[in-house]
């Protein structure tokens, strides 16, 4: 496997640590260094947000002996265990909220227009510590319900709370930044898979035309294919309403009809007509520039009113906490509609509605596939995580990891076949003689073999949160 899958460890302690840390000794250095405590506060919770990336794909990892090397001297940091780091972060993570939450007083200092995120705005950032402690809260699930419960508990009672509003999301956008530019074509175009295009004509999602491109089955079609006695393959209903959507197999090793048209292997329609049938993703969504174009602006988002409303959705469902499961359900497939048409506008992408949405959004909760029907709630729920989070990667693969979902089988939004193993860990290279004692003891405790990077052991070795969870696509 490539190393560039886990160059977040890296990144971590050459890039994001450093300047948190730097920030904070300069803080600490000014004679009025309490009128600076909100932006010190800050900089604990964007080092815990990149802190649990870390963690999700490496176990244990040197942090609260972090740094240490430039300011003391320290270069061998012990390896914490995930149960050190969550606990660790909640502290932190409490500590800023309780100083973000403070009265400001008139000398108090801020970031303002430099803060790349909130602009200074406070209550935004202890909205996003508090959807912090929500991740953390799920990643003890499946080791600890007691502190599930007790960490969202808390944050249903904070007097701000979680990310609840589109307004509130954390992004970052910038017209000179674009993350997957041209590589967004890497290997080969993306297609969408039978089963996320299948549920989402199912159910009329309006997120289909942000998240996937039309095929070439619109206009006059039909006509055409009258005109010269051609009938479509079998697994595409010409009466479909929703017929210019069509998904591909995520494994090509299958033998499914849909693999024979992939690429330049179109349908010949007859005459020098030829229907390109497989849906791609919609590129410009993802990477606005990916063709060269100077409009459109890529957008990264790093936490999400969705993600946080049907967190909530399931911790209620599941009894960790109590409140409303509909209301919540029902304001994260709202807050997640708007989010990606938000994306897609600045993108210059097709959009999932126009004006306000309101029509379209709420027709889509009422759907009969859709909204909550006392049978199937929670797997209702967490499909709707689960098409949520396709534009947070890293939350979309811990979801998948923790839950078991979609599962196989299903009669509702069943998992694909894939035959290939997914990694449930990844590794970090020996550091070399200065730490190979620490890092060697933190692999030995969690049971990695190390110096390995094949996907067969990476697919059988687990994190401590993750050690219990089921298999992908083998769901409760």
């Amino acid at each position: 496997m490539t190393s560039n899958a886990n160059s977040r460890y890296g990144i971590f302690y050459s890039q994001v640590l450093p300047n948190l840390f730097e920030i904070r000794r300069q803080i600490s250095l000014k004679s009025d260094s309490a009128d600076y405590a909100k932006m010190g506060a800050a900089t604990y919770i964007l080092q815990v947000l990149q802190g649990i990336k870390v963690t999700d794909l490496n176990g244990s990892i040197p942090y609260t002996e972090a740094i240490k090397g430039r300011y003391e001297g320290v270069f061998n940091p012990v390896f914490d265990t995930q149960e050190t780091l969550f606990a660790t972060w909640l502290n932190q993570l409490n500590n800023a909220i309780t100083t973000l939450a403070a009265a400001n007083t008139p000398t108090i200092k801020s970031f303002g227009t430099s803060d790349v995120f909130y602009k200074g705005d406070w209550t935004k950032w202890i909205k996003l510590a508090n959807t912090l402690k929500l991740r953390i809260a799920a990643r003890y699930e499946n080791q600890d319900k007691a502190k599930t419960t007790k960490i969202a508990g808390e944050v249903m009672a904070d007097a701000t709370g979680p990310i609840k509003n589109v307004e509130d999301n954390l992004t970052y956008a910038n017209v000179t930044y674009d993350a997957a530019g041209g590589a967004i074509n890497y290997r080969d175009i993306k297609y969408g898979g039978i089963a996320i295009v299948d549920f989402m004509k199912k159910v009329n999602d309006p997120r289909i035309k942000v998240y996937f491109n039309p095929n070439s089955l619109e206009g006059s079609f039909k006509d055409t294919l009258t005109k010269y006695g051609k009938t479509l393959p079998s697994f595409i209903d010409i009466n479909d309403p929703l017929i210019q959507f069509q998904g591909g197999p995520i494994d090509w090793t299958l033998n499914v009809p849909q693999k024979a048209y992939f690429g330049s292997n179109g349908f010949d329609g007859g005459g020098l007509n030829k229907y390109f049938l497989i849906s791609t993703i919609n590129r410009r969504f993802y990477a606005p520039r990916w063709d060269g174009s100077t409009s459109g602006t890529f957008t990264e988002l790093l936490a999400s009113a969705g993600e946080s409303c049907l967190l909530i959705a399931e911790f209620i469902k599941k009894g960790y906490i109590s409140g409303d499961v509909a209301a919540w359900y029902n304001k994260g497939i709202e807050a997640s509609i708007k989010t990606m048409n938000a994306i897609a506008v600045t993108a210059g992408s097709t959009l999932a509605y126009s004006g306000e949405g309101a029509t379209e959004i709420a027709a889509y909760q009422n759907n009969t596939n859709v909204v909550l029907n006392g049978t199937n709630d929670l797997e209702r729920i967490y499909i709707q995580q689960h098409l949520n989070l396709i534009r947070q990667p890293n939350e979309a693969y811990v979801f998948d990891r923790r839950t078991g979902y979609p599962k196989t089988g299903s009669t509702y939004y069943p998992r694909e076949t894939f035959g290939e193993k997914i990694p449930r860990r990844f590794w970090i290279n020996d550091p070399g003689e200065v730490n190979r004692v620490n890092w060697s003891a933190a692999y030995s405790a969690q049971g990695f073999t190390p110096n390995v990077q094949d996907v067969l052991t990476l697919s059988n070795e687990r994190v401590w949160y993750d050690k219990t969870a089921p298999e992908f696509g083998k769901g409760l």
